[in-house]
């Protein structure tokens, strides 16, 4: 306890020390907020063309309307706005030259966030007038990708939750503010220290593993030795969370940033999918280390000792193994998978203060739909639930995505209860 003490005094220094020197950051970037883009026309074949006269309405969340933006002779537009907040932009259709309309239909109508100091650009791509058909599946395919990329974005994190429970039996509650801790983390090397993000990610996930180790050896460790119950350690989980996120939100603020690199990207024209070069690399570089934690877990010696104390603490304690060095191990291995997960939802999504606690629900979901305590079960529920999330907004509104994927989740446990690939347990 006297760990913890330390350890709550430690994080009031840091928001006593760093808060005043953001605030003061932030009210530097107060100002010059607007809208920008290029509305183009990209035929079948041929070079984009720029498409002139185009109107594109922005009005602010509770409908009033702050102006019209239209497009000039090189297709580009801009439009000040009066500050940061929450705005809608839809394109007037009947603007559009005869034969082009928008590749997807569902996007004449944007929401968006627009930080303090942000420019913020909009996209409508356009094409020649291609059957409905076509375009339906150039939409559905696009989504598929998206919902894979955001499905392996789920799964770097779930994996660490699905292994601390696993060999801990807590349910963390405050496992997705270690997904924002390492989002924060990387924006503040990358953009405040000017660090390309590259190096930045590396830094952020070492940070990630240290904070993961800390918290263990300062709270969780001296909880388990006191015999506090899992109830209990879930409460003081949920308690932690909300701590860590009001931390985040004196020290970074309410907005929503951008990395230094990468936020802006031409898409690349894969067939009838147009998907953008950073998620191509989010799902690469999301196979790799998920390959990697497999053969982590699958070939050393930590690995197989992570799965025994998973199967049955007493049992591998009895057979020599350390379990609690095998659980420091696990909270810094999954902190670090967490924290990457969060640069790589950051450059998906942008820098939050509550991304991670609105990734939590997504996190449980994918963990219990491929089965509890199973790091490959969290994989494939994680697949499952962000491709079902993204691939449901073309029957549903965007903004009920996420209750799709809560509907999957019923309907596969109502068939197979202890999940993808859980083990059925007799019960009684």
């Amino acid at each position: 306890m006297r760990r913890f003490l330390w350890l709550v005094l430690a994080l009031a220094c840091t928001v006593t020390f760093f808060g005043p020197a953001v605030a003061q950051a932030q009210e530097e970037e107060g100002a010059g907020e607007a809208v920008r883009g290029s509305i183009v026309q990209r035929p079948e074949e041929g070079e984009p063309e720029p498409v002139e006269g185009v109107e594109i309405r922005i009005s602010t969340a509770a409908g009033e309307e702050i102006g019209v933006a239209t497009s000039d002779a090189e297709g580009n537009y801009l439009l000040e706005l009066p500050g940061p907040g929450d705005y809608v932009a839809e394109l007037n259709q009947e603007s559009l030259p005869e034969g082009v309309g928008l590749t997807n239909p569902d996007r004449a109508t944007l929401e968006f966030t627009v930080a303090s100091g942000q420019q913020r650009p909009l996209l409508f791509p356009l094409g020649e007038g291609a059957a409905r058909g076509g375009r339906r599946l150039g939409a559905f395919l696009s989504l598929l990708v998206s919902g894979i990329t955001f499905g392996f974005i789920i799964a770097m994190a779930a994996v660490g939750l699905s292994l601390i429970f696993g060999t801990t039996g807590l349910v963390n509650f405050a496992h997705g503010d270690l997904v924002t801790f390492g989002a924060l983390v990387a924006w503040w090397i990358n953009v405040r220290g000017g660090i390309h993000l590259v190096p930045a990610t590396i830094l952020a996930v070492i940070v990630g593993i240290v904070g993961g180790l800390a918290l263990n050896a300062g709270l969780w460790r001296p909880l388990r030795h006191r015999g506090t119950g899992l109830i209990a350690q879930l409460v003081i989980s949920i308690g932690l969370g909300l701590a860590l996120r009001y931390i985040y939100l004196i020290v970074f603020g309410g907005r929503t940033a951008p990395y230094a690199q990468y936020a802006v990207q031409r898409g690349l024209e894969l067939g009838l999918v147009r998907v953008a070069p950073k998620d191509l690399v989010t799902i690469a570089l999301s196979i790799v280390v998920l390959v990697g934690v497999a053969l982590v877990l699958q070939k050393t010696k930590i690995g197989k000792a992570m799965r025994a104390v998973s199967d049955n603490a007493d049992l591998a304690a009895s057979s020599g193994i350390n379990v609690e060095r095998v659980i420091q191990f696990v909270w810094g291995f999954g902190a670090g998978l967490a924290a990457l997960g969060g640069v790589l939802f950051g450059l998906n999504q942008q820098v939050h203060w509550e991304m991670g606690s609105l990734l939590l629900l997504l996190m449980f979901a994918g963990v219990t739909l491929g089965g509890l305590g199973t790091a490959y079960g969290a994989l494939v529920g994680s697949l499952v639930i962000g491709i079902f999330v993204q691939t449901s907004t073309m029957i549903i509104p965007p903004e009920m995505k996420e209750v799709g994927g809560l509907l999957v989740l019923i309907l596969v446990l109502l068939v197979r209860p202890q999940g993808i690939l859980g083990r059925a347990e007799r019960v009684g």
